[in-house]
């Protein structure tokens, strides 16, 4: 293997360690594939092709040599919006020349081994908050803002927790439903809440897949149809989960 042959396939990987952070960090299918392209262009590859799907990218150059190809899993997908832009300023800073090959690897191996999310109480804090301000903002009373607060904290700690214990998305999301439904049931019970459809409305809302779904559509607009509907089949199902597990309480109760 010559030396042209070896920075070549440190190229390839460069383009697949950036496709692969944003792709798990919930980047669109098209812009993976749009930056993979871009950097090896800026390194001077005149012809590569990307094939990504949310399990899985192909990445392959043509040079004078035989084409080389590369196949790289996906098993764990997130939101982490952060990382997505931070690859975006890698890939910029390469286009004009500022980075080489190996800086650009090492950065991209920090970035994806960071973890730039906010820390646990918080998140738990956001989607309480959340839930209160989406139960007014579907028009329900401030009588039930604190009811859809706790239910909403404590069906996302539900969500988190029951991942962790099985990590199978949608059962997680399921329990968790089941969860915000007990308990919007229970605060009605006691009083505390007036409106039962309208706390359950605002505190499972943390938990539906928004970005999941705009991306399906964007990949779909943009004539990537495996993936368009391969994340909205996802979407569909988490979507599913959560209202059976609110399905599950209006049967038993």
């Amino acid at each position: 293997m010559n030396k042209k042959t070896i920075v070549e396939y440190d190229i390839m990987e460069v383009c697949l360690l950036a496709g692969k952070i944003m792709l798990q960090s919930g980047a669109e299918t098209y812009r993976v594939e749009d930056t993979m392209m871009r950097i090896a262009a800026s390194y001077g590859i005149k012809q590569s092709h990307s094939y990504v799907t949310p399990t899985g990218i192909i990445f392959s150059i043509e040079t004078d040599e035989p084409t080389k190809t590369k196949l790289i899993r996906i098993s764990e997908r997130t939101t982490d919006l952060k990382k997505v832009t931070m690859v975006n300023s890698i890939s910029r800073r390469i286009s004009v020349g500022e980075l080489t090959v190996d800086e650009a690897y090492q950065q991209l191996k920090e970035i994806e081994s960071s973890n730039l999310t906010f820390p646990f109480s918080i998140q738990v804090a956001a989607a309480a908050i959340a839930s209160g301000c989406f139960l007014i903002m579907f028009e329900g009373e401030w009588h039930d803002f604190i009811a859809a607060i706790i239910s909403g904290g404590l069906g996302f700690l539900s969500l988190i927790y029951f991942h962790q214990l099985v990590p199978i998305k949608f059962f997680a999301e399921f329990l968790a439903s089941f969860v915000i439904g007990m308990l919007s049931f229970v605060f009605v019970y006691m009083g505390v809440g007036n409106e039962l459809d309208k706390i359950i409305i605002g505190s499972v809302m943390p938990l539906v897949p928004g970005l999941l779904i705009t991306n399906a559509v964007r990949d779909l607009m943009a004539g990537h149809l495996v993936s368009g509907l391969s994340k909205g089949a996802e979407a569909f199902l988490t979507a599913f989960a959560i209202g059976s597990g609110i399905a599950i309480v209006f049967t038993f109760l």
